[in-house]
């Protein structure tokens, strides 16, 4: 039999499929992030009481050996709650354990956060990635934007009520003019979506924060750090020691960001060796 992966409404009830319905009520078992929160989805479906199991983070590596045993004999279905299984949460390494075990999957397609998102903010998506939560400490945060915005590339990103503040805080320090969309409570009653600067986004957020938190940054193209004069020296010498003339050392090394054109042609000038006199 295969595991079943169904996606569940986000908040808005009316989101989920016919198919996902049909196959939670012909479960023999359900396995959930919280057993609480999928009986009041169940009862809201009209769907008699079913055998759930609770499936998270903390009891992962305890129950994934017998969910894979129930799943070579009978239907199980596995759910979080809200969206589709697998991602930011423990059920992809459910689905990759019953990859490994031989055990179908089949995946329904449904509700994403990540993809809603990403189309709200009508950023181009040629080409996204999904980054998931950012880390949880301001360094890391910083050094994690620094390493993922990039010109030609949208990113979607989860984040907790309590910390998309300092979060956009963050993002700000390292691209204070990025263009960020974010979306809070998609598909429930109290929808609310921002567009602008990571400063203007965090100052639109009601204090506090509440509720579920998806945002999206454009691409973007970090400006280059600035070159130490040593190392405007070393490249320098570099280049000159290759045959490249003062004035295109001076055109390559201004054209990456190392300063001046002028300033560096004079600066080149005075690093050249001087030219060996022939002997006579």
């Amino acid at each position: 039999m295969p595991l079943f992966v169904v996606p569940t409404p986000l908040g808005n009830l009316g989101d989920i499929t016919r198919r996902a319905i049909e196959t939670l009520r012909g479960a023999d078992l359900i396995v959930a992030e919280d057993t609480r929160v999928t009986r009041k989805l169940l009862g809201a479906l009209g769907i008699a009481s079913k055998e759930l199991w609770s499936y998270r983070e903390q009891n992962a590596q305890a129950v994934t050996s017998s969910i894979l045993d129930r799943a070579r004999e009978a239907r199980v279905a596995l759910v979080t709650d809200a969206g589709t299984p697998g991602i930011s949460d423990p059920g992809g390494d459910l689905v990759a354990a019953a990859r490994d075990a031989g055990i179908a999957i089949d995946v329904l397609p449904g509700p994403s956060a990540l993809l809603g998102a990403a189309v709200l903010s009508g950023f181009p998506l040629r080409r996204f990635t999904f980054e998931g939560f950012p880390p949880r400490t301001p360094a890391a945060r910083r050094k994690y934007f620094t390493d993922a915005l990039r010109p030609g590339v949208t990113t979607v990103w989860y984040e907790s009520p309590q910390r998309i503040v300092a979060t956009l805080r963050d993002l700000e320090a390292v691209a204070p003019d990025a263009h960020v969309f974010v979306v809070r409570e998609y598909t429930k009653k109290f929808e609310q979506q921002i567009s602008g600067t990571p400063a203007a986004t965090a100052a639109a957020l009601d204090s506090p924060v509440r509720g579920e938190i998806a945002f999206v940054i454009a691409p973007y193209a970090l400006a280059e750090p600035p070159v130490s004069a040593v190392d405007v020296d070393a490249a320098i010498d570099e280049l000159l020691a290759s045959g490249v003339s003062v004035a295109e050392a001076a055109r390559r090394l201004a054209h990456a960001g190392a300063g001046n054109r002028r300033e560096l042609y004079t600066r080149a000038s005075r690093r050249r060796p001087p030219k060996e006199q022939p002997r006579t």
